[in-house]
């Protein structure tokens, strides 16, 4: 997601680096490949025009704070006007004062409508909100089945009256059963089109006007680029949206759907979709949003997603595990696990500030890494697994590892000499709480191909990695009292 508009804006920056300050001259270049970086990521020229003009007017008014490099101070502005490009606040989903809350979702057919209908359901569960599905594209063969079968897997039920009721009735209906049953939220689920037709819209309008929705949500492919963002003004034109969702942000889009759908349509981005599972759902904030595009992470999101999938208590239980160093390959496992819940690999390296540097390949190539971590530690006996010094001291033991594992003796040895001197380490980091929340030391045991990159609860940084410290240079650990927070998640 942007990884081309984020290398095409790092280009950018570099024509301002060794001024003394801005000036209308040295910014013309920074300007057009600004402008450049946009056009290709399929934003709308007219938002691109306009945002352009902003960043120039506020670029040249700008005075040069003491010790801020000109090109840091034009990368603070080109953020602030994404931020206001986007729609500055994140728009929370509506809550009626009288419950239920009633959120119409419509789009065209394969934009994720019905998957996003589950998602939302799911993210509101996580909010103690109850959700009711209602099912009313009685079109598409397995609509009906498809939200069921999502709705089991979610525990949210699912009303539907089959394929041949009346959509507004079946709406109608669902609603009076919400009540009934006194369930906070109902997400009506409408049928798609492969393109607008007056059918689809008269129905539509239908639905809205009989059941008086909180929400008019619009799902849109952000595959679709600027298309998304007429899309949006088109259906807000003739059926009047509160918000859109955007999906397939994680897939090969170019990103300018999300920096359109605001400027064009009127309306804000209220969630994305940034994966195919039903958890793959995230509130749009648009300063997140514009960090993620310059390639500054997103830490806040990174958090909070460490906030719903983790244990506290068993974290109190690791945090001394780890700092008696007594951390174990079980540990290890748990700690995997509960990576691999909270997205991809690569998705979660993203949200860290200046792992954005890392190529697809390295990232590849720590989730491969991983992998073989795993398989090799399977084939382990239980007492192998609690005490890896048994493992240390007998080549025998290793070789039956690499036997079972269908991996050589070296790369074995490797993986417990790294874990002994990475528990050793942790040990030491774990005092202090070095590190970024929640992520920790693996560098080593990832074939030294993501550096700084490491298993939730693995409190701080690897052998060797200086983050954004002068090269060759180390800091020192101050001393302190241990903090309590995220380090040891």
């Amino acid at each position: 997601m942007f990884d081309a508009l984020s290398e095409r804006l790092e280009s950018a920056w570099k024509s301002l680096r060794g001024q003394d300050k801005i000036s209308d001259a040295n910014i013309q270049d920074a300007l057009r490949d600004v402008r450049r970086a946009l056009l290709e990521a399929d934003v709308n020229l007219q938002v691109v025009k306009g945002f352009i003009a902003e960043v120039q007017t506020k670029s040249q008014g700008a005075e040069v704070v003491r010790g801020v490099r000109p090109d840091q101070q034009f990368i603070k502005i080109v953020h602030d006007e994404l931020v206001t490009l986007m729609g500055e606040t994140n728009v929370p989903l509506a809550h009626a004062e009288t419950a239920p809350t009633i959120v119409l979702m419509a789009g065209l057919q394969g934009t994720g409508k019905t998957t996003a209908s589950a998602k939302l359901a799911l993210h509101l569960r996580k909010q103690n909100r109850t959700a009711l599905l209602v099912a009313t594209d009685v079109y598409r063969p397995a609509a009906i089945d498809q939200l069921i079968t999502l709705g089991k897997q979610i525990n949210v039920p699912v009303f539907e009256l089959g394929s041949n009721a009346n959509p507004v009735d079946i709406a109608q209906q669902g609603v009076a059963h919400a009540k009934a049953e006194g369930i906070d939220t109902v997400i009506i689920d409408t049928a798609g089109r492969l393109q607008i037709d007056q059918a689809m819209m008269g129905e539509l309008a239908a639905v809205k006007q009989t059941v008086n929705p909180d929400d008019v949500l619009l799902v849109v492919d952000a595959m679709t680029g600027q298309e998304a963002a007429t899309l949006t003004h088109t259906f807000h034109e003739q059926i009047g949206i509160t918000g859109a969702i955007l999906t397939k942000l994680d897939g090969d889009t170019r990103g300018g759907a999300a920096l359109s759908v605001r400027q064009i349509s009127g309306q804000p981005i209220k969630f994305i979709g940034v994966g195919e599972k039903v958890e793959a759902l995230q509130p749009f904030y648009p300063d997140r949003m514009a960090s993620r595009i310059l390639g500054m992470g997103d830490v806040l999101t990174l958090v909070e997603k460490a906030q719903e999938e983790v244990d506290f208590a068993e974290a109190e239980k690791m945090q001394e595990k780890i700092l008696s160093a007594q951390f174990d390959f079980n540990d290890f496992l748990k700690q995997s696990r509960l990576m691999e819940t909270m997205g991809s690999f690569g998705g979660l390296a993203k949200m860290i500030p200046g792992m954005n540097k890392f190529s697809g390949d390295q990232i590849e190539q720590a989730e491969v890494q991983l992998k073989r971590c795993e398989a090799m530690i399977g084939s382990m006996t239980i007492e192998e697994r609690k005490n890896p010094e048994l493992l240390s001291s007998s080549p025998s033991r290793r070789q039956r590892v690499a036997k079972g594992s269908g991996h050589d003796l070296k790369a074995v040895s490797k993986l417990v000499s790294d874990f002994q001197r990475m528990r050793s380490l942790m040990q030491q980091m774990g005092q202090g709480n070095f590190g970024f929340p929640g992520m920790g030391g693996m560098g080593d045991m990832f074939g030294g191909g993501m550096p700084g990159m490491g298993m939730p609860g693995m409190g701080g940084p690897p052998p060797g990695w200086r983050g954004h410290s002068t090269p060759g240079k180390s800091k020192k650990k101050k001393k302190g009292k241990k903090k309590k927070g995220f380090g040891t998640l």
